[in-house]
């Protein structure tokens, strides 16, 4: 089960009906191009263009499993007494003074560019839990860092 937002939901949905309405039927026309071209045996084209449906079709049943498995997150019932799915963090590295803010989502919602990030991160997994106050200290692959948590809100 994996825990997101409703805005992160209407993604999985929007992407999978643009897959199959779109993506699919493009799949299929260029299968049926290909095999128009003569003898299948040494049709690279045709082997291509079932390699990329078989892709396409892979992608569709892994959007249909995290929809089918989503656990939509009713955010107005989130407390922001600690760091929880759909939290947004602000904290302060402790050795450069630098602050930074981040919303700890699902993984199929993360996007660092708009400051998501997932809750298996071990940023993420360091913050979980702790206070408005609380110093953590996080190992991430470069070392140990130690963060000062800010401020708690719901992202």
């Amino acid at each position: 089960m994996a825990y997101m937002s409703q805005e992160g939901y209407d993604k999985l949905i929007a992407e999978l009906k643009r897959l199959e309405g779109i993506e699919r039927p493009k799949a299929s026309a260029a299968i049926a191009e290909a095999r128009d071209k003569g003898d299948l045996s040494e049709n690279s084209e045709y082997e291509a263009a079932k390699e990329a449906q078989a892709h396409l079709e892979s992608k569709i049943n892994l959007l249909k499993q995290s929809i089918s498995e989503a656990k939509i997150v009713d955010t107005s019932r989130l407390s922001t007494d600690s760091v929880q799915i759909l939290s947004k963090v602000e904290m302060t590295n402790l050795a450069t003074k630098a602050r930074m803010t981040y919303t700890i989502v699902s993984e199929s919602e993360a996007n660092l560019r708009e400051g998501k990030i997932s809750i298996t991160t071990p940023i993420a997994q360091g913050l979980l839990n702790h206070k408005v106050g609380d110093e953590v200290e996080v190992k991430i692959p470069r070392g140990t860092i130690k963060l000062r948590i800010e401020n708690i809100t719901v992202g």
